[in-house]
This record gives structure tokens, sequence and C-alpha cells, in this order.
């Protein structure tokens, strides 16, 4: 079992414990969507620390467009228990990359390859992607691309 998962579950119990209801069933909820990842697919499996942070930065940006669906739908109650929810997943994330940080990562990356133009984008995303992975959203890093690749 991984570490990260490990203290997720240790988190829950403490939680559970403390009655902090918020914590408990955003951990609870995290939890079942790790185990549901780990019986996906044909065969069972344990998740290490990596695929655990991927599941974790689903469920945080899940948070995230709800509260916005929420906000826009007129329920600013329901959208600010998403971000509440958002918040506690927050912080088993990895820290995210700065703009500047991920200005230079992409700024490398195109160096890397010596390409430009449209076609680039996919060779620049290929190896940008590996560095920045759970820092930062996949929308982010594109939008960055294409800023540097001026499309």
């Amino acid at each position: 079992m991984s570490p990260l998962k490990d203290q997720l579950q240790a988190d829950l119990t403490a939680a559970m414990k403390a009655r902090d209801e918020l914590r408990s069933a955003t951990l609870r909820m995290v939890l079942t969507a790790v185990r549901t990842e780990e019986v996906a697919g044909k065969s069972a499996r344990q998740l290490d620390d990596a695929e655990v942070v991927t599941v974790l930065g689903r469920e945080a940006k899940k948070r995230r467009e709800a509260a916005e669906a929420f906000d826009q739908g007129g329920r600013p109650e329901s959208a600010e228990r998403e971000r509440a929810e958002g918040e506690v997943i927050a912080t088993y994330l990895p820290a995210q990359l700065g703009d500047d940080e991920l200005r230079d990562l992409v700024a490398a990356a195109i160096g890397e390859t010596g390409v430009s133009g449209p076609q680039a984008m996919g060779q620049v995303m290929k190896g940008v992607t590996p560095k920045t992975a759970g820092r930062a959203e996949g929308g982010r890093v594109a939008a960055e691309v294409r800023r540097q690749l001026g499309l």
C-alpha cells in the first residue's frame, strides 16, 4: 500500500474521532475513488503514490467544476461545500507550480525539442507533461505551450 493512501486512511480515522464531518466525508469520498481506481481494469492492483496523486487531482478538479456549476445555478451554499472539500483534498496534493516555474519548464521543453509552429504542440506537451504531473493542470500547461508557440 502506498504511504499516501496510508496517510489518507489514518487522517480519516482521526477526523472521525474528532467528529469533523467535512473532513471525514471528503476523505471517505477520496478513498473510495482510490479503491475504485485500484479495481478498475482487468485485474486489481495497488496504486503507488503518483497514481494516488493523480486520483486526488481528478477529485479536486471535480470539486472546482461543481463549485462553478453551483455558483451559476444560484446555489452558493452547495458551491461553498464543494470548495471546502477541494481545500481538504488540496492539502494532500503537491505544491502547484507558479506561473514563472511553468513558463520556464515550457521554454526548456521547446528548446529541447527545437520545434515551432502548430505541429509542435504535441511534441512539447509530451516533454512537459511528465515534469508537471500533479503540479499543474493540463489545461494550464497547454495554454502556456500555446502562448509560447504563438498559437
